[in-house]
């Protein structure tokens, strides 16, 4: 599978707080990695700094087969990746129509597969509230927002990270159809979340991070008939 994301030796530091020991990370084209950990493992750190939002003090990053170690956050994402963050981070004060259509763009090689239709298709809640300003929507119809913001830069990787925290189960349920539709369609994805049982069914490869060190790479089927992994490493 060729690699879009390859990390490599990456050593990040928070002042004198060494988080991230000489990780190695891949994503393939078109796969879906589930970033796994305990909080506090250096899960997010990862993802920054990937994303270069944190600049590692060694190691390299390449995306889409450029180098982009040291490159600034707009340069990376320009690439043909998609954040979702923790908190979901959608403008407050513009309607859900302003949300979408200011995040709207074609993808690297010029698709326009993700369309404000498409969009508000996969998520017929926010066509009900095209005019409520993103603080009037509730958590689950927030995080729909956030989702599809990111779909309408028509990425190469979504990254969505701790996409289901705090949601009421039926508003999870969707999110995960919706992230099993997009891997269906063929984006690469890195997913953060506490439901291991259900990564387990999604994801094609876990990463489980501990104390900024990888200490499992590989599919879920080697998770499922050594319990034992996850009981040590996630508490499970």
């Amino acid at each position: 599978m060729t690699a879009f994301i390859e990390a490599r030796g990456i050593h990040t530091f928070y002042g004198s707080s060494h988080i991230l020991h000489g990780v190695d990370f891949t994503v393939g084209r078109g796969e879906t990695v589930a970033l796994m950990g305990r909080n506090g493992m250096g899960k997010s750190t990862l993802l920054k700094s990937i994303l270069g939002l944190v600049a590692p003090r060694q190691g390299s990053v390449t995306v889409a087969g450029a180098d982009v170690t040291g490159a600034e956050t707009h340069a990376v994402i320009r690439r043909g990746i998609a954040y979702v963050p923790e908190g979901r981070g959608i403008f407050p004060t513009l309607n859900v129509r302003e949300n979408l259509i200011m995040a709207a763009r074609p993808g690297v090689d010029g698709r326009r597969d993700w369309t404000c239709e498409r969009v508000l298709a996969t998520f017929p809640r926010l066509a009900e509230r095209l005019d409520n300003m993103g603080n009037h929507l509730s958590g689950g119809e927030q995080q729909m927002l956030s989702i599809g913001r990111a779909l309408m830069t028509n990425p190469d990787l979504l990254i969505l990270d701790e996409a289901t925290e705090g949601l009421a189960p039926l508003i999870r349920r969707e999110i995960w159809h919706t992230i099993r539709a997009i891997k269906d369609s063929g984006i690469a994805s890195i997913i953060v979340d506490k439901n291991v049982h259900v990564l387990l069914d999604l994801a094609q490869r876990h990463v489980i991070l501990v104390k900024g060190r990888i200490v499992y790479d590989g599919g879920p089927q080697a998770l499922r008939d050594d319990p034992a992994i996850l009981k040590r490493h996630i508490g499970l």
